[in-house]
């Protein structure tokens, strides 16, 4: 959530000249309103935080067309958004690491840090998680945000507000690396050439991968992983018929064993296809969410020994990210494509585009 809900500070004013905090509230079915929403009293260990970016996810995207994502459903208005940077406006008495005016990242997840998966260190299976714009808690796409100051991470210098934001979808794929143990002596295959696609290929550049392959079905994202560093691109169909071919294929363009796979859309042919092209003794790792169910080949897979690793979300990836984007061995500001400023008319075209997907990577909000 941040920790918010309803109406008082940010750019519209007031009768009395105070600023009124709007936010872009998902009321029902591909129907977003800027509305006023308010903000909590600022508790001892909390930021409030002026939004400077914020980027478009697909889950965004699928609450807007169906009102939920997997089995999150949305049931009453909710303010969407959760890829966001800004800059700090004021702290909280205890807070000691931030002062206003610092340009921060912000992780969007709240755990409950008392339940054994928070103390065993994965505290992004914490079932009691307030995450922004997951309902019922709200989004990010705000004027301002009151937020947890230990949840937000000073930009280095070097680093703008909008690569800030997109430290969100950049932890998927770093945490994605960190569960298929990827390294300097795996190779990698990516089923799924989307945004998350492409994070999960820059990270695994960056963790070492000495040879990538992508694969998807439409062309001009293809043409985007290979500008961004694919060794190699393969195109597919989306029919299952072609599945053993492309295996062939994909094997083929990697030009040697295939030691990690991810697949980043999450449909049966995408994940068989994942399973059949990966070494025996390989791992795949499922980072896309297509299909709640899938019909792949899991006897012929545990023949293999391929192990299958899942992923949620992420956890402590910001560091990382930043130190990353900071010395330069991650670029993500190719994958902004679209911008749009802060209006009703704006955030409805910027939704249409990245629903529409075509040329778009990722449509980022500059407020």
């Amino acid at each position: 959530m941040g920790k918010g809900g309803g109406e008082a500070v940010g750019t519209a004013g007031d009768g009395d000249g105070k600023e009124v905090n709007l936010a872009a509230w998902l009321v029902s079915v591909n129907n977003l309103k800027i509305q006023p929403f308010e903000l909590p009293p600022l508790g001892p260990h909390d930021v409030r935080v002026r939004m400077k970016a914020v980027g478009i996810c697909g889950s965004d995207v699928h609450y807007l067309k169906t009102l939920r994502c997997a089995h999150f459903v949305v049931k009453e208005p909710m303010v969407i958004g959760h890829e966001c940077a800004g800059v700090i406006e004021e702290v909280g008495s205890e807070v000691k690491s931030l002062v206003a005016g610092d340009r921060v990242a912000l992780e969007p997840g709240i755990s409950c840090w008392r339940c054994k998966h928070c103390k065993g260190g994965r505290y992004n299976l914490c079932p009691d998680m307030k995450f922004f714009a997951t309902p019922p808690y709200h989004g990010s796409l705000a004027n301002q945000v009151v937020h947890p100051a230990d949840l937000c991470f000073k930009l280095p210098d070097n680093v703008s507000l909008e690569e800030g934001a997109m430290c969100e979808p950049l932890s998927v794929g770093i945490h994605a690396c960190r569960r298929a143990e990827v390294g300097p002596e795996k190779t990698v295959l990516i089923m799924g050439a989307g945004p998350i696609g492409l994070v999960t290929m820059l990270a695994a550049r960056a963790f070492g991968a000495p040879r990538i392959v992508i694969v998807d079905v439409d062309e001009y994202r293809l043409s985007v992983a290979k500008s961004l560093g694919a060794d190699e691109v393969v195109k597919v169909s989306t029919s299952a018929q072609d599945l053993d071919e492309e295996v062939v294929r994909v094997q083929e363009a990697m030009g040697a064993d295939i030691d990690v796979s991810f697949d980043c859309a999450g449909f049966s042919k995408t994940m068989s296809t994942a399973l059949n092209a990966t070494r025996a003794g390989g791992k795949v790792c499922l980072v896309g969410m297509g299909h709640n169910e899938m019909t792949v080949p899991l006897t012929s897979a545990a023949a293999r020994e391929v192990d299958i690793v899942g992923i949620f979300r992420y956890k402590d990836t910001w560091p990382l990210c930043l130190e990353f984007l900071k010395s330069g061995k991650i670029d993500v500001k190719p994958l902004i494509t679209h911008r749009y400023g802060f209006s009703q008319k704006e955030v409805e075209e910027a939704f249409e585009v990245s629903a529409r997907g075509g040329d778009a990577i990722k449509v980022m909000f500059n407020l």
